[in-house]
């Protein structure tokens, strides 16, 4: 009697259970995902910041209606008025000193942040992040009272009482009111990206350099400093971009003397009523921290391909 060899049926692809991977796949790729962020921004972002700066180019009539024709008056005018252009260059000043100020002192925060013992960390986390729980509005009458440019003033009640001063400063309503006051508040985003920075550099590669007796100042600046600049050049674009468009605090502390392209915006469209003018102000705003951001993004590419082609 012959063999015969019995063969087994395939059983026959599960076209179900694969179509339905295929499917969820597509369903959750990144670009599906990013849709709805997208589709959000597009509609409550980008077309009212497209529209509001299509204002700074059209025209407002006289019952308030803003259209044709098209004109580059108000630019022209921003920069032929010297309060226009003194204010300019106050945003400018005000927020890179505040930016530079915000870097120095977040050096050995960030430091101890990254290096320090658990609990030294956690005490400095929470005296960084804690702030940021506050209203800003709470926060720029708590420097009012600081500030005060009497002898009730807290800062001039200690001076005075300490025999430092024989007569209160003028600290409130100034530029340096403005700066201290934005250095409290912007400055958590200078230090967190900061620490992210120095929490990715090696300690052996600073260690080392001690050990071939390089001085602390030279660590910093051959080693911390070139391999932390990545979290510099993000802190300080983030600082940079909140000073310059800062409202509250220049208004509450700062005074007439101290304003800020922010208030200018502001009084153009809701004191004056008129829109172009206050587009044109926010729209130069805005040019100014793209430009900010492109030249830190610029200097930090151009270090990357030196440290790469080295």
């Amino acid at each position: 009697m012959s063999d015969i060899a019995i063969m087994e049926p395939h059983a026959p692809p599960r076209r179900g259970v694969s179509g339905w991977k295929a499917l969820e796949r597509r369903l959750f790729s990144p670009g599906i995902l990013i849709l709805p962020l997208l589709i959000f921004l597009l509609i409550f972002f980008f077309w009212p910041a497209v529209r509001l700066m299509s204002f700074s180019v059209m025209t407002q009539n006289s019952q308030g209606l803003i259209g044709s024709p098209f004109t580059l008056a108000h630019y022209v005018r921003f920069f032929e008025v010297d309060l226009y252009q003194k204010v300019l260059w106050a945003t400018i000043r005000i927020s890179l000193i505040t930016s530079v100020l915000a870097a120095i002192l977040a050096y050995p925060v960030a430091t101890v942040l990254v290096r320090g013992n658990i609990v030294t960390t956690r005490i400095i986390t929470l005296i960084v992040i804690a702030p940021l729980a506050v209203s800003v509005v709470v926060r720029a009458y708590g420097w009012q009272l600081i500030l005060g440019n009497g002898p009730t003033g807290l800062l001039n009640y200690m001076l005075m009482n300490l025999g430092l001063i024989d007569s209160p400063m003028t600290l409130l309503f100034s530029d340096a009111a403005v700066i201290i006051g934005s250095l409290h508040i912007f400055f958590p985003m200078m230090v967190l990206p900061l620490s992210s920075a120095l929490g990715k550099i090696d300690p052996n590669l600073q260690q080392a350099a001690r050990t071939l007796g390089a001085p602390a100042w030279k660590v910093f600046l051959r080693i911390t400093f070139p391999l932390s600049l990545p979290g510099l050049v993000a802190g300080f674009t983030l600082v940079f971009s909140l000073a310059s468009a800062s409202y509250v605090i220049p208004a509450l502390i700062g005074g007439p003397g101290s304003q800020m392209l922010g208030n200018m915006v502001e009084q153009q469209v809701l004191a004056v009523y008129d829109w172009p003018f206050g587009a044109t102000i926010a729209t130069i705003l805005v040019f100014i921290v793209i430009l900010i951001n492109a030249v830190s993004m610029r200097l930090l590419g151009g270090r990357r391909i030196k440290a790469s082609a080295s």
